[in-house]
């Protein structure tokens, strides 16, 4: 597996654009399991080290400090929760019987997404499922919270601009199915048998026996992260572009995008 694309690049950072898929440290189970910063440290040397986790199925802004100096400064900003994350995710609407059970689906009065909506719920590990987090009541789960923006409506789809102001695993993942809309493709807390699919949006397209989904991953990217310099202490704004797929489902979406729900299918590869 080659190096990501670094999409910046100074004498105390190092930002790449991570592709889904790609784990950012070694497996806990397979140490030998390629993955980015093992690819880092062959490149680069033992001396440039990771400053956050990002998803293996997530792509997108993957951060790094190349001294201990700016290491201990940008951590430091994620600790304390001033860093600024924006994620953006296709999301499939689903009808209120479909949804996540423990809560009741976030809804516009039009039954969509609202334009902006908050998920402040606990989060914690799901102890009938090894690496699931799931939702908890009360004091039990560790304090989760995330800011979303409805950026565009496409029947049934949406695209979101997530903003977790908390770091917890799967956190987006778990927000959005618990608001009725989960990330499109999440195998864990969606529905694995919804896919986007040509002939679900344009009208009269018929498709093929072995239709591909525009999208086969987990439509969620990390786009963009706002730090202070560790040299300046300027505010600095990284981004990472779009991924293909991810461009070509949006494209799809914005032509087609007002046609049939999103239907219960299996999809060939």
């Amino acid at each position: 597996m080659a190096l990501p694309p670094i999409v910046y690049e100074d004498e105390d950072l190092m930002a790449f654009n991570k592709p889904s898929g790609m784990l950012v440290a070694p497996d806990r189970w397979d140490k030998a399991k390629e993955n980015l910063m093992s690819l880092v440290h062959a490149r680069f040397g033992h001396g440039v080290a990771n400053v956050h986790r990002l998803d293996a199925d997530t792509s997108g802004l993957f951060l790094c400090a190349k001294n201990k100096r700016a290491l201990d400064f940008l951590s430091g900003q994620f600790q304390s929760k001033t860093v600024t994350k924006r994620y953006a995710a296709i999301a499939v609407v689903l009808p209120p019987e479909r949804a996540m059970k423990v809560l009741a689906p976030v809804r516009a009065p039009d039954g969509g997404l609202p334009d902006e909506f908050t998920m402040d719920i606990g989060l914690g590990p799901d102890e009938h499922q090894l690496g699931r987090m799931r939702i908890f009541r009360g004091r039990d789960g560790k304090a989760s919270v995330t800011d979303f923006t409805t950026r565009e409506r496409f029947g049934r789809f949406a695209l979101l601009e997530c903003r977790p102001l908390t770091g917890r695993t799967h956190q987006i993942r778990v927000h959005l199915a618990a608001a009725g809309a989960p990330v499109l493709n999440d195998p864990m807390y969606g529905d694995p048998e919804i896919h986007l699919l040509l002939s679900d949006l344009k009208r009269g397209y018929k498709g093929r026996d072995d239709e591909k989904p525009l999208i086969a991953r987990l439509a969620l990217h990390a786009a963009e992260l706002v730090i202070k310099h560790p040299a300046t202490g300027e505010p600095i704004t990284l981004s990472a572009p779009l991924p293909h797929d991810f461009e070509v489902a949006l494209k799809y979406l914005r032509k087609f995008g007002t046609g049939r729900p999103p239907r219960r299918t299996s999809v060939a590869g």
